[in-house]
């Protein structure tokens, strides 16, 4: 059998707001650890390494993802020690058809030793209980995509899911004809395809070549693949990154692959296209809403899911997940209840979709919830606000072995640093010193400042900023490791 060249493709560029207090817009649900230990992108990315056998030669993870999300990116893909052959950056969400199209380009132009590789796309935020399964029927996605058909895997529905786009498949086989793509339902509707039997729900996992998708797209949507294409040429790469061109990027119209190509091409059988589909019963879930997250969740006697320090008495069919106190419920039935350092979220658990109207409201007030949670990540490391009040603001910073946060200036505000644990190597102006556990040192207002850590343990420490002005705007970068401007930005 002819061995296939396959280049996974993890779109890791989604917000998940319904998935809110937990999932932010800097910091989405695919890089939550919601069931186990890893990550949903991190699952996505060991799920599609098991593809490996004597008939695939499997390539390195493409990662399309947003340029905010960087970082937290690769330390993801370093914590479960997994190369990428691209992490390719969307300076702005246009959808999935265009961050698609950026993948077959990078598997067109760079990817080396594979010629027009199948791609494997997947999205980075789903769960799957069956691997053994799940790997089976990708492994027949791909050979049946060597052939230059688009594939697409079809979740049989287990109940009449109105929050799914559908497919329409023929015949009993491994591999079935898509007869027809259906939007989303109505409740009569989903009722109807569950009784019939040949609807699944749509994974939004696709399998084919790089080259069918840059013709389909030139097919259907010459717009999309002409305004990607001159991206692509800007692009740049940097610091394992690459980017295409920023402009050009936001003039690309934003389309799903759904309704770019894989739509279009039943409903025009001349087109040269052909779709199949190959089932997919391996335990799937898009973790779309707490409700889809209390589904898949082991559950006690009474139908809850507790997950951190809660406890619950006379609760049936309860979800409750603390992050950082403890959180008690009592005599709740079918009741959703998240709690984080800095925002709680009570919902009924069948309405929990509902939730994305909360963010929308938190967006409209220009509430920093919506965004960030009190812990924010950066690429040395992070920083928790502790407190806050008028003149001053307390900071807990780690920063990772190694790392260092840009040499910079504030206007408004002066620090103390003190070490909790690990080694300082401080910079404040001409004077470069290393401070250890219980030590402190002062950066004065205005003074051109430094935090490292040389050492390789984390550094911990506690900052107190005091001053007329604590926005986290109020810096000057000189120097930065990260490559970000040395201009009035957001925080270290």
């Amino acid at each position: 059998m002819h061995q296939n060249n396959v280049l996974p493709v993890v779109m890791a560029g989604g917000s998940g707001t319904r998935l809110w207090p937990l999932s932010r817009a800097l910091y989405p649900k695919q890089f939550l650890a919601l069931s186990g230990k890893d990550t949903l992108f991190q699952q996505a990315v060991r799920r599609l390494k098991t593809l490996s056998d004597d008939h695939i030669r499997l390539a390195d993870p493409c990662i399309v993802g947003n340029e905010e999300h960087r970082f937290l990116t690769l330390d993801q893909l370093r914590e479960i020690k997994v190369g990428a052959s691209a992490v390719l950056l969307e300076p702005v969400g246009r959808n999935t058809a265009p961050a698609l199209t950026l993948a077959a380009l990078f598997a067109r132009d760079e990817l080396d030793d594979a010629e027009d590789p199948v791609l494997v796309v997947t999205p980075a935020d789903q769960t799957v209980t069956d691997l053994p399964a799940f790997t089976a029927a990708l492994r027949g996605a791909v050979d049946a995509a060597g052939d230059g058909s688009i594939v697409i895997l079809g979740i049989r529905p287990d109940r009449p899911e109105t929050g799914f786009g559908y497919i329409h498949a023929r015949g009993d086989g491994a591999v079935r004809p898509v007869a027809a793509f259906a939007e989303k339902p109505d409740l009569e509707t989903a009722r109807r395809y569950l009784a019939e039997g040949h609807y699944y729900w749509n994974s939004g996992m696709f399998v084919l070549r790089a080259s069918v998708w840059l013709k389909a797209l030139a097919h259907f949507r010459p717009d999309i693949a002409t305004a990607t294409e001159d991206a692509w040429r800007q692009r740049q790469a940097d610091n394992g990154f690459i980017r295409p061109g920023h402009d050009a990027f936001a003039a690309v119209p934003a389309e799903s692959v759904d309704c770019a190509v894989m739509e279009r091409c039943p409903a025009d059988p001349h087109c040269g296209f052909t779709v199949k589909m190959v089932p997919l019963d391996a335990g799937w879930s898009d973790l779309g809403a707490w409700e889809a997250v209390w589904q898949v969740s082991e559950k006690d006697a009474d139908g809850n899911v507790v997950h951190g320090d809660a406890i619950t008495a006379a609760c049936r069919n309860t979800l409750v997940h603390a992050t950082s106190r403890l959180v008690s419920a009592v005599g709740l039935d079918n009741v959703v209840v998240v709690e984080t350092s800095d925002a709680v979220l009570v919902a009924d658990r069948n309405r929990s979709q509902e939730v994305r109207k909360i963010v929308a409201e938190l967006e409209q007030r220009e509430r920093s919830e919506c965004t960030l949670h009190r812990l924010v990540h950066r690429p040395w490391g992070w920083y928790d606000s502790i407190d806050c009040g008028p003149r001053f603001q307390v900071k807990r910073i780690m920063v990772k072995p190694g790392a260092s946060l840009s040499l910079q200036m504030h206007h408004h505000r002066a620090e103390h640093w003190v070490v909790v644990s690990g080694t300082a190597e401080v910079t404040c102006g001409q004077k470069k010193q290393l401070i250890t556990e219980n030590q402190s040192t002062y950066i004065p207002l205005g003074e051109v400042h430094r935090l490292a850590n040389p050492g390789t343990i984390p550094l911990e420490i506690i900052e107190v900023q005091s001053g007329a002005y604590l926005g986290e705007d109020d810096i000057v970068r000189f120097e930065d490791s990260y490559g970000r401007t040395p201009a009035p930005t957001a925080a270290a």
